[in-house]
């Protein structure tokens, strides 16, 4: 069977759908191999630190510039990524995303965010729901990167450099700048969160004294290999530019890169594959122990954005309360739920394609059922299986928009599930 990714984080690949696309020994010769024009990619400054620059050569049947003028696409603008506005100490909690007619593009809801495109850090979630493959439209985010993360539905995620398939329990990541289609892939509907990454691209977190081996392992992330197509007709290309969509006519499919080779690569990641560390005596470690991946900000060890996640693990801990404890933290928490159930809230509303946020120093833990069964609990080994939860923590506060408030979505009575604790001093 025909390899369709190529595994590692942060190497430099290289790929061609056509034997001899790619040029040798030069990056940008006089004629490129078969026709193609070369074109650089660059997803950093071109004078970043070697170990942080970030660029792709591509070698395409058309360059890049080869479209119309783009137009304002206010309409769909208003209808989709919505402005982050309102500030909100309180706790809130959301049901899923009501279910939209459309495709990707026309299925995505902002629930929340912090920053922005043109300060270059800080990020926006959103909510997808989808029923509609793009067909002839296609999208290009000058805004960040986007991290897509499937809760119901599998999904083709058709990109510059390759073509991405994932599913439920996987994630894949966009780059900042790259032509890209979201598709169904054998199913009715797709839903799902995005964490749209305006600052510092993310990265893997230095380990420290776990060592070598843990959390994700630069292996199990997959970017693909060369694929492209050659199509010619009524094609449009959405653009996102500060926050606003934009529309280009184009003649032909702008996936046409038939060799690349770089390290600003889209990839895809299982979550499942994450090695997870935690406690064999007692007590917790900080849950900063289950991140994926980082973003980094101009403050050392405070991160602009951290992906983190809750999977299936053994609970081993003695004399211990297990689930995650009472928390008021500096950094700002916006957690979903992919399936499964979250184990700091067994009395319900915290349900997959949910979301909820706990903004800086926002106490929370877990809800009052939650807690008398664990403190009555017999420690034995046990093993936390079918869940997958998730957290994008951010160091700037989240702010909400119009949408997230809206009756019917938002939970107005997440504050009871902590009324009923008794006061058991003696």
């Amino acid at each position: 069977m025909e390899n369709k990714y190529l595994s590692g984080f942060g190497n430099h690949f290289s790929s061609e759908a056509r034997p001899g696309a790619l040029p040798q020994d030069q990056n940008s010769p006089q004629k490129a191999p078969l026709g193609l024009y070369p074109e650089q990619l660059s997803g950093s400054a071109f004078t970043a630190p070697r170990a942080q620059n970030l660029y792709t050569w591509l070698y395409r049947l058309r360059p890049s510039v080869m479209h119309k003028a783009f137009k304002p696409l206010k309409e769909l603008t208003q209808k989709t990524f919505f402005k982050p506005q309102h500030t909100n100490p309180n706790q809130m909690r959301w049901n899923a995303l009501p279910e939209t007619n459309g495709h990707f593009l026309e299925g995505i809801r902002t629930v929340c965010g912090n920053g922005s495109s043109h300060e270059q850090k800080g990020i926006h979630v959103h909510l997808y729901s989808f029923n509609k493959g793009m067909e002839n439209r296609y999208m290009m985010n000058a805004d960040g990167d986007f991290v897509i993360v499937p809760q119901t539905g599998s999904l083709q995620v058709k990109t510059e450099l390759g073509f991405i398939e994932a599913e439920p329990g996987e994630i894949v990541l966009v780059p900042r700048g790259m032509k890209f289609q979201v598709n169904p892939l054998n199913s009715p509907r797709c839903t799902g969160y995005i964490g749209e990454n305006f600052g510092h691209p993310f990265h893997l977190p230095e380990l420290g004294p776990i060592g070598a081996n843990g959390l994700a392992h630069r292996r199990h992330f997959l970017t693909p290999v060369a694929a492209f197509e050659d199509k010619e007709g009524a094609f449009e290309l959405i653009g996102k530019f500060n926050g606003e969509l934009w529309s280009a006519e184009m003649n032909h499919a702008p996936l046409d890169v038939v060799a690349w080779h770089g390290n600003y690569c889209p990839f895809k990641y299982d979550l499942r594959k994450f090695n997870t560390i935690n406690t064999v005596s007692f007590d917790h470690p900080d849950p900063s122990i289950f991140t994926v991946l980082t973003s980094a900000s101009d403050t050392p060890g405070t991160a602009n954005v951290d992906f983190v996640i809750f999977p299936p693990r053994w609970m081993v801990a003695e004399h211990t309360f297990r689930p995650p404890y009472f928390h008021r933290n500096i950094m700002s928490e916006y957690m979903g739920l992919i399936y499964g159930e979250y184990d700091a809230k067994t009395a319900g509303g915290f349900m997959p394609g949910g979301g909820s946020l706990h903004n800086f120093f926002s106490a929370h833990g877990p809800d009052a059922e939650t807690f008398e069964k664990a403190s009555k609990a017999d420690l034995q080994p046990n093993k936390i299986q079918n869940t997958m939860a998730f957290m994008f923590e951010s160091r700037v506060p989240y702010m909400v928009t119009d949408f997230a408030l809206q009756k019917g979505f938002i939970q107005e009575d997440y504050q009871d599930y902590w009324q009923s604790f008794k006061k058991n001093f003696k």
